[in-house]
C-alpha cells in the first residue's frame, strides 16, 4: 500500500472539536499542584516556559500542519524534512512512549474517582479490586467509541477537554474572588517570584513545567479526518493556547492564594483549593469538590482516548509506509478507523496495566518502573525533531512559494525553533540528573540511557528489518 491509494478516512473533526482535543491532550491539572507546591516562583517558571518553549512548539505544529495536514502528524513531517529513517525513529519514539504511560492516565483516572464518592482519603485507589475493574471498563469505553468511528469517538475527548477546563477555569476564578476578600495562604513577596535557575530542583522543576505544555502537536496526527485541516488545525492553536496557559499559570497562582504549601497535596491539590475557595461562600456549594472530581476524572478517559487515538494514527501512518506490518494501515470498511492500529496497543496497555496494578509491591512493579524510566528519555526526542523539522522547513520555504505563517518570518522561526531545541535538551540533561538521595547513581544512569538506547535500537532493528523486506519486495 502506498500513501497514493490510501484508504479515504472521515473527516469529521471540527474546528471545536480541534480546540477541546488541545484541551484534553494538554492540560493535567495536577501539575498546577506540582508547581504550587515548589512556591511562588513557581509563577515565573510557568512564565518563562510558556514562553521559550509552548509559543515555539504551538508556532512549529501551526506551521507544519499548514504546509504537511498529513495523517500521522509529527512522523509524516519528520519523514518530509528528514527521509524515512529519521521519520521512523521520531514516530517509534513517539508511539512507543505513550503506550508505555496509558496505564498512567488509567491508574490517575482511577484515582481520581476515588473522591467522586467521598473514598478519596480511604486508600481504595490503593486496591486493586476496586483500580482493576475501573481500569478496565475505562480502556474498553475509549477503544470502542474511538474504534466505531471518528465521529463518535471525538464525543469522548470533547467531554474530556470540556471536564478539564471547566474545573481549571473555576480555580482560577476562585483565585481571583479569594485574592480581592481574603488575605492569601502564602506570602506572595516580590522576590519570592524570582526561580533560582542556578538549584538542581528548582531547574528540574521548570523542565517538568515546560513539559506540561507538550501535547500541542498530538491533534495534527489526525490531518486527514480534518475538515479543512490547513485552516483548522492553526485556528484550534490560536484558540487553545491561550486557554492552556490561564489554567497553568493563573490555576498555580490561585492555588498558592488559598492553600498553604505545605498542606498541598499533589494529587488532590486542585480539589483541595476549590474547596477551600467554595467555604466562604456559604453551605450551598457543598457539592462542588465531588463534581469537579467527577469532571477531572472524565477529564483523564478523554485525555486516554486523545493519546490513543492519536498514537494510532502514527502507527497506522507507519503501517502505510510498511515499516510496520501492512496490517496497521487497515481502514475499517463500516467505521472507517485504522482499527488494526487501535487495537494493537490494548494488549500492549492491558500487559502493563496488570503489572502496574497486581505487581504492586513487589519485583515485578520494580521492573516497571524501570521500564517507565527507560521511556523517559524517549519522551524528549519527538520534540527535538519537531523543532529541527520547523527550522529546516522555514528555511527551505523562503523561496517564496510557500507563505510562512509564523511572526518574523524566517528569523522569527529560527528563533523560535532555537528555543525550544534548547530547552528540550535541558530537559533531557535534567532528566539523566539523579534525583537527590539516590543510593546507587551508576544503576540509575544504566537504567536511564541504557533503557532509553535499548529501546531505540528496538526501533531501529524494525526499521531495518521492514526496510529489508521492501527491499526484497
Amino acid at each position: 500500500m502506498t500513501r497514493e491509494s490510501t484508504p479515504q478516512l472521515e473527516r469529521a473533526l471540527s474546528l471545536r472539536d480541534l480546540v477541546l482535543f488541545n484541551l484534553v491532550a494538554v492540560i493535567g491539572i495536577t501539575w498546577v499542584a506540582t508547581a504550587a507546591k515548589a512556591g511562588p516562583s513557581s509563577v515565573t517558571l510557568w512564565l518563562l516556559a510558556a514562553i521559550l518553549f509552548f509559543v515555539p512548539q504551538g508556532f512549529a505544529v501551526i506551521q507544519l500542519s499548514h504546509s504537511f495536514p498529513a495523517e500521522g502528524g509529527i512522523y509524516a513531517w519528520t519523514r518530509q524534512e528528514f527521509g524515512e529513517r529519521h521519520g521512523f525513529i521520531c514516530g517509534w519514539c513517539y508511539w512507543i512512549n505513550n503506550v508505555l504511560f496509558y496505564p498512567t492516565l488509567l491508574l490517575a483516572a482511577a484515582v481520581t474517582s476515588t473522591f467522586v464518592i467521598g473514598q478519596g482519603q480511604s486508600g481504595l485507589g490503593d486496591s486493586w479490586a476496586y483500580v482493576l475493574p475501573f481500569t478496565l471498563v475505562v480502556l474498553t469505553i475509549a477503544v470502542v467509541l474511538n474504534l466505531i468511528g471518528v465521529g463518535t469517538g471525538k464525543w469522548l475527548q470533547n467531554t474530556g477537554g470540556i471536564s478539564v477546563f471547566l474545573p481549571g477555569i473555576l480555580l482560577v476564578l476562585l483565585g481571583l474572588h479569594a485574592f480581592l476578600t481574603q488575605p492569601t495562604a502564602n506570602p506572595f513577596a516580590w522576590g519570592q517570584l524570582k526561580p533560582d535557575l542556578t538549584n538542581l530542583p528548582q531547574l528540574n522543576l521548570w523542565a517538568t513545567i515546560a513539559f506540561a505544555f507538550a501535547g500541542l502537536e498530538l491533534s495534527a496526527t489526525m490531518g486527514s479526518e480534518i475538515r479543512d485541516p490547513r485552516r483548522n488545525l492553526p485556528r484550534s492553536i490560536y484558540v487553545a493556547a491561550p486557554l492552556v496557559a490561564i489554567v497553568y499559570i493563573c490555576g498555580t497562582g490561585s492555588m498558592l492564594w488559598l492553600v498553604p504549601r505545605d498542606e498541598i497535596n499533589l494529587v488532590a491539590g486542585p480539589l483541595q483549593a476549590i474547596s477551600n475557595g467554595t467555604t466562604n461562600l456559604g453551605r450551598g456549594w457543598a457539592w462542588i469538590v465531588p463534581t469537579v472530581a467527577l469532571l477531572l476524572t472524565l477529564a483523564r478517559i478523554g485525555g486516554l482516548g486523545a493519546w490513543l487515538t492519536g498514537s494510532a494514527r502514527v502507527a497506522f501512518a507507519v503501517g502505510i509506509d510498511r515499516y510496520f506490518p501492512p496490517a496497521f494501515a487497515r481502514i475499517h470498511p463500516r467505521w472507517h478507523t485504522p482499527y488494526i492500529a487501535i487495537l494493537v496497543q490494548v494488549p500492549i496497555a492491558l500487559f502493563f496495566l496488570l503489572i502496574s496494578v497486581l505487581g504492586k509491591g513487589s519485583t515485578v512493579e520494580r521492573a516497571f518502573l524501570i521500564l517507565i524510566d527507560m521511556s523517559l528519555l524517549i519522551y524528549f526526542i519527538p520534540y527535538l525533531y519537531l523543532f529541527s523539522c520547523f527550522i529546516v522547513h522555514c528555511r527551505r520555504r523562503r523561496d517564496g512559494k510557500e507563505k510562512l505563517i509564523v511572526p518574523g518570518g524566517g528569523a522569527g522561526a529560527l528563533i523560535m525553533g532555537v528555543s525550544g531545541l534548547l530547552i528540550t535538551l535541558l530537559a533531557m540533561i535534567v532528566a539523566t540528573i539523579p534525583p537527590p538521595g539516590t543510593a546507587d547513581v551508576w544503576l540509575h544512569e544504566v537504567k536511564l540511557m541504557g533503557g532509553s538506547l535499548v529501546l531505540i535500537l528496538i526501533g531501529l532493528f524494525i526499521y531495518r528489518a521492514r526496510s529489508g523486506k521492501q527491499t526484497d519486495s
